[in-house]
């Protein structure tokens, strides 16, 4: 029974800090045995648990997946509030221009190299997805560019209020911004030159100057909203 909490304890660490992203697969139960030292009917046991909390999902022959749960938390019922709301899609901007600023201002400052490298990664298919001019596939790298900072920062609550804020915008960021895309190519221009700014004072480890440059993509957004909607 030890064991059972001890490796429960550690899953549960393991999502907290986004090493087991939502939606993705978890590590077979023999990866996992041999990763804690532990038989496989001990991880099994201690999947099963967090399946019962709603943590993962269990699907017989697919797998072990990440539920989306430790995301939501935070979302409803403010998805449809700031849809039908400017004034809250503008608190959200508000918001997020401090807290993403926090997240790239840690992500320079205590960024693993495998944390940087997930960053570059991320900066290289955003600057594919631009000069291929797929719209679709840039907003979806721009978000995992943005959780991948989140993540870099090294702090769970970042991650998490990020994933939930980004959960709630989804939708006007896809009407806005692949908009705004499509119809101007300077703005995507514009917003290329501003995340590879953030990331590289990220990966430079300057954190002054990161979260300077990610509040300054995030009020160039909020000012693209206002004469979207204007």
């Amino acid at each position: 029974m030890g064991q059972v909490k001890s490796v429960t304890s550690k899953l549960e660490e393991a999502l907290l800090e986004g090493t087991f992203p939502a939606n993705s697969k978890l590590p077979s139960e023999r990866e996992l045995a041999e990763r804690y030292g532990v038989s496989r009917n001990t991880v099994r046991e201690a999947i099963q648990q967090l399946g019962a909390r709603g943590l993962v999902r269990i699907r017989p022959r697919s797998g072990v997946f990440v539920s989306d749960q430790l995301r939501t938390g935070a979302t409803s019922p403010w998805g449809q509030l700031i849809a039908d709301s400017p004034a809250r899609r503008e608190d959200i901007l508000e918001f997020r221009r401090v807290l993403e600023g926090a997240t790239a201002y840690f992500a320079a400052l205590r960024g693993t190299d495998d944390d940087l490298e997930r960053i570059r990664g991320a900066m290289a298919r955003l600057d594919q997805a631009r000069r291929d001019s797929n719209h679709a596939a840039e907003s979806r790298i721009d978000v995992e560019l943005h959780e991948a900072i989140a993540q870099a920062s090294g702090n769970s609550m970042f991650l998490h209020l990020h994933s939930s804020v980004t959960k709630m915008m989804r939708e006007h960021i896809i009407r806005n911004v692949d908009g705004l895309r499509e119809l101007n190519q300077s703005v995507s221009e514009i917003l290329a030159w501003q995340h590879r700014t953030v990331c590289d004072a990220i990966c430079a480890r300057r954190p002054e100057e990161a979260r300077t440059a990610m509040q300054t993509h995030i009020d160039y957004v909020r000012s693209r909203f206002d004469a979207d909607e204007g």
